[in-house]
């Protein structure tokens, strides 16, 4: 079974031999994040060029996605790099650029005592160190620990319920993007989004530095991002459910319940929708997750996340690809027990009324009535694929892509599985070609198996889906007037006469001849189907199958030529067609 449910793989130090990357990318990783609050331009550069050089020697379309560091607040530098704050003790926060100690530490956001009061909570380090702000001296905020521990280097400063007044882009998240564009990122994860606004000023980047094809996932990660997440999601291509930095400035006990929501929202919405942050973060040093993150995983799995993300687990982790490798299995394994008609049939979705959403959930419907081995599309912008993506669908999602750029974008769309087409000039050629490129390329689709295809005419314009087909994967031998709507698979017995039946002719045989007479009638009762080059629905062989009630095709040109004795092959009785072996007929 190949997995729906895409997985997202942050690079690190624990990845950089080549041969652990190559794992990651043969283990099933559709995704590379890089993430831009830690490092150098020159240090990911290494990074993305050994993604690009692998995915490239492997042929497959791993995406790039850079995470921004965001209006993040960070403590300074300590002497000796850590201190030890104790309950009760005074300590304070200050914008001027010093070597902090064990009383005060210098902080990257200087207008934080305009922000905050007396009363207000102060959270350092993803939480683990809690104090409460005693008074504002100036500048400086005076706080009192209530949690004590140590505190290092660059450490995270959270400041639950208040919205802090610092500007969303700094100068190093615009380098960071346009460095992004540069790079031919796929994806830009902006961390802290709080409105749509936010959302707003990385397009307005992309699209003055020539990366208007790059996708916005806004990762959720506070309060207020969760309350403006409508307006966010109509400005962004997904979501990412930042459960870290959520779980400090969010109470924790509430982190389950806008899980669930955010998720349902997204895909309700034809949106992407990826759950992150710590969801086997026992595998950084053990090599088998516990019982909880197995249920993490696979609970996010049940709710219909696009993406499940390690971050650690790969980046610093002692067991990278092992920790993919179990990720995968979760999913695999909960995706199995996922009944994806019934969820198909309750799902109802926030789209507006067009021609290709009305197609995109008509695949849908048709694939699950008629057992399509696979939904095909050819696309131009993926939007296609992504909204038969939001329904959901049980059968795999084979899009043919025009462009590398929407091939590896689409790697991280639920149950779709991107190949590179080329464009031709007739939409029947093209539905061809993609179809003979899914059987090439993925595997998911073999001759003999129905599919169902959809796409646009004119040909190569994106928003003009309006075609759907449903189509018998195989090769097509023979075709004549067929006189009843029953289809049979089963053995060639060829006979250029009445004599040659007699003797080769077996139980059960299809036979073909050029025409049929009372002289054979003893073998015609005992045939599954016969096939005569003779046409004419009052033929010896027409009035013998409607007696018998068998499927007959008469008026095939050259069968005794074209189709070889002790071959297999299946009649469509609807079509009048004689295809290749062992078919599924709908």
């Amino acid at each position: 079974m190949r997995r729906k449910t895409k997985i997202i793989c942050t690079l690190g130090p624990a990845t950089d031999e080549p041969e652990v990357l190559k794992q990651l990318m043969l283990n099933g990783m559709n995704c590379a994040r890089i993430n831009f609050s830690h490092g150098t331009h020159e240090e990911h550069l290494v990074r993305i060029n050994a993604v690009k050089k692998m995915r490239d020697e492997l042929g497959l379309p791993i995406a790039l996605l850079l995470d921004t560091k965001g209006p993040e607040v960070r403590t300074g530098d300590f002497e000796n790099g850590k201190v030890e704050l104790v309950e009760g003790q005074s300590f304070t926060l200050t914008p001027k650029n010093i070597v902090g100690d064990n009383t005060r530490s210098s902080i990257t956001y200087k207008d934080l005592a305009k922000d905050v009061y007396a009363g207000a909570k102060i959270l350092i380090d993803d939480g683990l160190i809690e104090m409460k702000v005693t008074g504002i001296k100036g500048s400086d905020v005076v706080c009192e620990v209530l949690n004590g521990g140590p505190v290092s280097n660059h450490k995270s400063i959270n400041v639950p319920g208040i919205e802090l007044g610092m500007e969303y882009m700094s100068k190093k998240d615009v380098e960071d993007i346009k460095f992004g564009i540069e790079q031919d990122f796929d994806f830009i994860a902006a961390s802290f989004v709080r409105s749509a606004f936010d959302v707003l000023d990385i397009k307005r980047i992309l699209e003055q530095n020539g990366g208007e094809n790059i996708q916005i996932i806004s990762k959720i990660e506070n309060r207020q991002g969760v309350d403006n997440i409508e307006s966010i999601l109509k400005v962004s291509e997904g979501i990412m459910v930042a459960r870290g930095d959520m779980g400090v400035e969010i109470s924790f006990d509430e982190l389950p319940a806008i899980q669930k929501k955010l998720i349902k929202q997204c895909y309700t919405e034809g949106k992407k929708v990826i759950t992150a942050t710590q969801m086997l973060e026992s595998i950084t040093h053990n090599p088998r997750p516990t019982r909880a993150e197995i249920s993490d995983v696979a609970n996010a799995v049940y709710d219909g996340t696009s993406a499940v993300m390690l971050s650690g687990e790969t980046a610093v982790g002692e067991y990278p690809v092992l920790a993919l490798q179990t990720m995968a299995r979760i999913c695999i394994k909960t995706e199995e027990n996922i009944d994806y008609v019934k969820r198909f049939e309750n799902l109802h979705l926030n789209q507006t009324t067009s021609v290709s959403n009305a197609i995109s959930h008509s695949s849908c419907t048709t694939a699950h009535d008629i057992g399509a081995a696979a939904i095909i599309t050819v696309t131009q912008s993926g939007y296609t694929p992504r909204q038969i993506s939001a329904y959901r669908p049980k059968c795999p999602i084979i899009a043919g892509a025009l462009n590398k750029k929407i091939w590896r974008q689409l790697n991280l769309s639920w149950g779709v599985t991107p190949i590179m087409t080329e464009v031709k000039s007739t939409s029947d050629e093209l539905f061809e070609h993609a179809v003979n490129c899914a059987v090439r390329e993925t595997k998911l689709v073999k001759k003999g198996d129905v599919v169902v295809l959809t796409g646009g005419s004119p040909l190569g314009i994106s928003g003009t889906t309006n075609i759907l087909k449903v189509l018998l994967v195989g090769d097509i031998l023979a075709s004549g007037q067929s006189l009843s709507n029953k289809s049979i698979s089963g053995k060639v017995c060829v006979a250029s006469n009445n004599n040659e039946a007699l003797k080769y002719f077996e139980d059960g045989d299809i036979l073909v001849i050029p025409e049929t007479s009372n002289s054979i009638i003893s073998i015609l009762k005992k045939a599954s189907a016969i096939i005569t080059e003779v046409s004419g629905s009052t033929s010896h062989a027409a009035i013998v199958g409607m007696t018998l009630d068998i499927p007959v095709l008469v008026g095939v040109k050259n069968a005794t030529k074209i189709l070889k004795n002790g071959t297999t092959v299946t009649i469509d009785g609807i079509r009048g067609q004689v295809y290749s072996g062992i078919a599924k007929i709908v």
